[in-house]
């Protein structure tokens, strides 16, 4: 077998437990066997030690050893081995090494999700997810992509407690944990939709643009400062310009209220421009609609990539019978071209922040390193309903 014979490669070594105990993984377990590392009949090497050795120790050998002599002393393990804890300790005592504690707690399910790594590798093998880091993928290092924080993580982790009854959540619990903790320190920023975004011809406002320094967080001005640029046109999004009337009287966010004086439709029920009154005196408590804005002026408007993600299954729980492909979401991606204020040009990847009415975002990739040298946000879960 050491040598990779063609005898050697048709035997497996096997622990003399107990072949007919009611426990199946106590019924002479295999421990040593030659493995084929290819997926075909003709055998592969092992991807990092080549052909140096021919037969290797599997799973369940292999963890006691390794656990005893590397000083683990509890090891955590979820429910569907817990058939196999007989066995882990005969290893152990059979070898004369020390014992592990083992501490076992169900596993953790999630709604309109699937953890079964078989699963997982079909969905990244087949494209419907570019990699195992894939903001969509239930993995650590997809959901840290996606926004979520390792404070938010833990917390999770921590309320769940170390049950033995399987228990199966819902997502918005963990987003709404994650929420609360990036709110308070997520500076503000602005984006409005680039596709069909409405002009706003402004009177009484400055004749030429101009700069004001204003907090990055209304609630938090250790955040530090933001730049707003103030000017006579203005950008707004084309879903606020459709809500707004004639003669209505609105509040520009960080700025104040304004009168709607005129209002032009395209033949195609677009509105392309706007003109407004500024109404400095306006009572902001009294208007309905608080609309966010840019300077049309400001040349250095950013332009960004706006993400928004849905889950991978259309059901909430797959069923042992489910196939996977039947009950696949067609579309989980939804993107939206936008401009961005000047000061999101220093985000850096990785950074959350709060684009104002639109949500938290997390920077995937910083200004000049996306498509057309275009900044790439992953919107962020809020906890609300699935």
């Amino acid at each position: 077998m050491r040598d990779g014979t063609a005898l050697g490669k048709k035997h497996c070594i096997r622990a003399r437990i107990t072949y007919d105990s009611s426990n199946g993984a106590l019924r002479d377990p295999i421990i040593y066997r030659f493995p084929n590392w290819g997926t075909g009949e003709t055998p592969q090497p092992h991807h990092r030690t080549g052909w140096a050795w021919q037969i290797y120790p599997t799973y369940d050998f292999a963890c006691p050893l390794v656990d005893s002599i590397e000083g683990v002393t509890h090891a955590l393990r979820t429910t569907e081995y817990s058939d196999r804890n007989d066995q882990y300790y005969w290893f152990l005592e059979a070898l004369g090494l020390r014992r592990v504690h083992l501490w076992d707690f169900a596993r953790i399910g999630l709604i309109r999700t699937f953890l079964s790594k078989r699963k997982l590798l079909q969905v990244v093998e087949t494209g419907r997810v570019d990699g195992w880091d894939d903001q969509r993928m239930p993995t650590v290092r997809g959901i840290l992509r996606r926004g979520l924080t390792v404070d938010a993580l833990r917390q999770f982790m921590l309320e769940q407690g170390p049950s033995r009854n399987l228990v199966f959540m819902d997502w918005t619990i963990l987003w709404s944990m994650n929420k609360k903790i990036i709110d308070p320190v997520a500076p503000r920023h602005t984006a409005v939709m680039s596709k069909n975004a409405a002009l706003v011809t402004i009177t009484g406002g400055p004749d030429t643009s101009h700069k004001e320094l204003r907090p990055k967080h209304p609630k938090n001005p250790a955040i530090g400062m933001k730049t707003l640029i103030f000017a006579s046109e203005i950008y707004i999004d084309q879903c606020d310009a459709t809500r707004i009337h004639k003669d209505e009287e609105i509040t520009l966010m960080g700025w104040g209220n304004a009168l709607i004086r005129a209002i032009t439709i395209s033949n195609d029920g677009t509105i392309t421009t706007l003109q407004c009154q500024l109404h400095l005196d306006g009572d902001v408590s009294k208007t309905d609609k608080k609309i966010h804005w840019l300077a049309a002026q400001d040349s250095d408007l950013g332009q960004a990539e706006l993400w928004e993600f849905d889950h991978l299954l259309l059901k909430d729980k797959l069923e042992k019978t489910d196939q996977l492909d039947t009950f696949l979401n067609p579309v989980t991606s939804k993107m939206e071209q936008a401009m961005v204020d000047a000061d999101c040009a220093e985000l850096a990847e990785g950074a959350i922040i709060q684009l104002e009415r639109k949500g938290n975002f997390r920077v995937d990739k910083a200004t000049g390193q996306g498509p057309e040298g275009k900044m790439v946000m992953f919107k962020i879960p809020t906890g609300g309903k699935s």
